[in-house]
């Protein structure tokens, strides 16, 4: 059974940092793209961060601010997150094996989601 497990999130200061890690059990980790996508209250999803073997990309709102690394030996993606901004506050979480819907991008598995809050 796949399962991801998304931990880390909390509350954070404006220009402070979180990690966020992602654990992942059930498959080969090592074989897939692991991704994080956000999701603001009213808003709808946003990709965030691909992470592969050997790439990672990100989404222009965090490129510079955000990396994101793999232990393939732990089974674990983290999403390390600086100069937080009042606008990063949501939930994410960390998915696997996306696919186009028709209208957008939409991932097969999921994890529980892990709430992070950027305020004063």
């Amino acid at each position: 059974e796949v399962q991801l497990v998304e931990s880390g999130g909390g509350l954070v200061q404006p220009g402070g940092s979180l990690t966020l890690s992602c654990a992942a059990s059930g498959f080969p980790f090592s074989g897939y793209w692991i991704y994080w996508v956000r999701q603001a209250p009213g808003k709808g999803r946003e990709w965030v961060s691909s992470s592969g073997s050997m790439t990672t990309d990100y989404a222009d709102s965090v490129k510079g601010r955000f990396s994101c690394s793999r232990d393939n030996v732990k089974n674990t993606v983290y999403l390390q997150m600086n100069s937080l901004k009042p606008e990063d506050t949501a939930i994410y979480y960390c998915a696997r094996d996306r696919f186009w819907n028709g209208r957008e991008y939409d991932y097969k598995y999921w994890g529980q989601g892990t709430q992070v809050t950027v305020s004063s």
